[in-house]
């Protein structure tokens, strides 16, 4: 590495924090001003307000900003750059376009690794903790997705159905159990409530009614309070849109192959989210490729031009990944595809740009 690539990789640093710093600043003031009177009618304290609701969503907008901020940093730095002729002088001393994109991929790479471990590791318990607040404190529309009608396949031979699932308690109600084998019912247990035990993790029933059926007949009898095997957890029960973004990557992973394992559906929504999270840290290469490409060659309006250009660029490209996201999620794509084609695109583009860039 030589004195021009850490002269590069220096500005391009003080150019993204500087950046980044602005847009959290501005966000946290339009959502403040949008949101005060909820927070003042739920009775939230300034106290809570900033150290539950903004500190925790600071991570999750470093991560959102972040391929704004480092676009706009390679505008910025190319374009005065080659405004002021240095890269004209840069590349008549012998140093190709190609190797002066070096330190702008060294870059563009750091800050997407970065990314990728803040949102696999650290965002989600920030996540966690902010949207507990908003459920307390914001209003708004649920995003729960099993709301009534539960149907869960807790194992080969077994299915059981709640009427309704109520999160908070961790309590079902109106629930059905059916074991059975190949064709033929062995065992259904209804009960008006179905109570999770933190304390021994287990599921027990509430003034169940049993019935047990045999090749003469079936045996019914009633219990009070009694345990029941089940290999569900009350998360397989309360599913919300959010909960993807709560969970570190393991945990995700895991969490799509229980929902899966018990028959759950919706299973392309936490699907798509979770790929869309792990692909989205390579947007932060893909405008390193963009915004060097547009820089590199002066043009008529300058710094207003690069800026516009970038602009456009970005909402393109988040259009296109929120335009094909719900495809993903409805299972008319492939959640991969749907998370990352826009990324694959937008990275061949940068690529052609940068080829038949101006040498």
């Amino acid at each position: 590495m030589n004195k021009l690539d850490r002269y590069i990789l220096l500005r391009l640093l003080t150019i993204t924090v500087f950046v980044l710093g602005l847009l959290i600043f501005i966000f946290i003031l339009i959502d403040f001003s949008e949101n005060s009177d909820d927070f003042a009618d739920k009775g939230a304290e300034m106290a809570e307000i900033w150290s539950q609701y903004y500190l925790n969503y600071i991570p999750e907008m470093i991560r959102l900003v972040s391929p704004v901020a480092v676009l706009v940093a390679c505008l910025i730095l190319t374009g005065q750059m080659t405004e002021r002729l240095e890269t004209t002088a840069i590349k008549a001393s012998g140093i190709s376009l190609y190797r002066l994109f070096v330190p702008y991929l060294m870059f563009g790479f750091t800050i997407a690794i970065s990314v990728s471990y803040l949102d696999a590791f650290i965002i989600p318990n920030s996540n966690a903790e902010r949207i507990a607040f908003e459920r307390q404190y914001m209003s708004g529309s649920s995003d729960r997705i099993d709301r009534g009608g539960i149907f869960r396949q807790d194992s080969d031979s077994t299915i059981i159905n709640i009427n309704f699932f109520d999160p908070s308690a961790d309590i079902g109600y109106n629930v059905t159990y059916v074991e059975f084998e190949e064709d033929r019912i062995n065992r259904i247990v209804t009960s008006n409530r179905l109570n999770w035990v933190d304390s021994t993790s287990t599921w027990v029933t509430n003034r169940a009614q049993h019935r047990v059926f045999k090749e003469t007949g079936y045996e019914e009898f009633n219990t009070e309070d009694q345990e029941i095997e089940l290999n569900i957890l009350p998360r397989d029960l309360s599913r919300r849109s959010s909960d993807i973004y709560q969970l570190t990557y393991p945990q995700a992973l895991e969490y799509i192959e229980s929902i899966s394992r018990i028959g759950a559906g919706g299973i392309s929504l936490p699907k798509v989210q979770l790929y869309s999270r792990m692909a989205y840290p390579i947007s932060v290469i893909v405008v390193c490729f963009i915004g060097f490409a547009i820089a590199t060659e002066r043009r008529k309006g300058g710094k207003g031009f690069y800026i516009a250009a970038g602009l456009s660029f970005s909402f393109i490209y988040l259009t296109t990944m929120k335009v094909i996201e719900p495809f993903g999620a409805a299972g008319t794509l492939s959640p991969e595809f749907a998370a990352f084609f826009p990324h694959l695109f937008f990275f061949i583009l940068g690529f052609l740009a940068l080829i038949f860039a101006k040498k």
